[in-house]
Formats: structure tokens, C-alpha cells, sequence
């Protein structure tokens, strides 16, 4: 099913802090598919188990495939991403013991991370002609109009 295109400017807004998520792996040696193709397949399981269970503090994220794999995620805060990483109940732990064990320091498959807190007001975007994306799709979205009109209003909007 095709998201339905919203054609005109919206915005979206998060009520209070809220954390960004960016994680992905690189394929380094694509001849190392048995190095490789774990890492890739762990993370859609992750992703199934995060969206089965909300409580989590997962909010949703979008994907992107290459030879670089790139996941944006959407979490409440870096608490709940940080409690996710660590439980010795979830998927993520075993899969990051895996990984050290499997590939190590070989250089085969390279992963990565960056995490950003996002204050209220500290953060802007807009979506025009588009489905719900993004921020867009994981909280509230209105439209960019009035004191969400222009980007410098839309910075300052959870000030007022």
C-alpha cells in the first residue's frame, strides 16, 4: 500500500525532548558474507521487536540499503534507546556479542552509531508534497502555517 502524499506544508512536532537514532553497518569485505549478512539480518528482527513492544520508548524510524545501511530512528528519550541496548532480555545484546565475536577488529563489516538528545525548539523540518516521513511520522504533524510558516519560526515555536 502507497502512503498517502499529503500536498501541502507540513510539520512536525514532538512534545518535550526526544532522542535521534542513526545506526548502520558497511559492508567492507562483500566477499565476507558470512561476516556480513548476520549484521544485516539482525536488525530488522530488532526493529519487529521494538514496534511489538511500544513501551520500549521506540517511536519509529526509516531505512535506507547500500553497501552503507543507514537506520533513523525515533526514540521517547536516550534512556529508553540506552535501557533497549543493555537488557539481557532484547535482541540487541546478544547480537552486539555476536558481532564482537564474529568479526572483531577483522574490518570485514564496519558498524556505527550517532545518538542526538533534541531539546523542545531545537529542531525544525518541513514536508511538502510528501507522506507522512520522518519526524513527520512519528509525531504530531500539522500544517506549516502561521508560527510554523518559515524555518526560524518553526525553531522558536515550542519557546511560546
Amino acid at each position: 500500500m502507497t502512503p498517502k502524499i499529503i500536498p501541502q506544508r507540513m510539520t512536525g512536532r514532538m512534545d518535550g525532548e526526544f532522542c535521534v537514532f542513526l545506526i548502520g553497518m558497511r559492508v567492507n569485505r562483500l566477499h565476507k558474507i558470512h561476516k556480513w549478512l548476520p549484521v544485516a539480518r539482525a536488525m530488522p528482527r530488532m526493529i519487529r521487536e521494538l514496534e511489538a513492544n511500544r513501551d520500549l520508548g521506540y517511536l519509529g524510524g526509516e531505512s535506507w540499503f547500500g553497501r552503507t545501511v543507514l537506520f533513523l530512528q525515533y526514540w521517547r528519550s536516550a534512556a529508553h534507546l540506552t535501557d533497549y541496548a543493555t537488557n539481557k532480555n532484547g535482541l540487541h545484546l546478544p547480537a552486539w556479542t555476536a558481532f564482537t565475536r564474529a568479526v572483531g577488529d577483522s574490518g570485514d563489516v564496519g558498524i556505527w552509531h550517532e545518538t542526538y538528545v533534541v531539546a523542545p525548539g531545537a529542531y525544525e523540518n518541513i514536508y511538502h508534497n510528501m507522506p507522512p516521513f520522518g519526524l513527520g511520522r512519528v509525531s504530531a504533524l500539522i500544517p506549516a502555517v502561521g508560527r510554523h510558516q518559515r524555518a526560524n519560526d518553526r525553531l522558536r515555536a515550542a519557546e511560546v
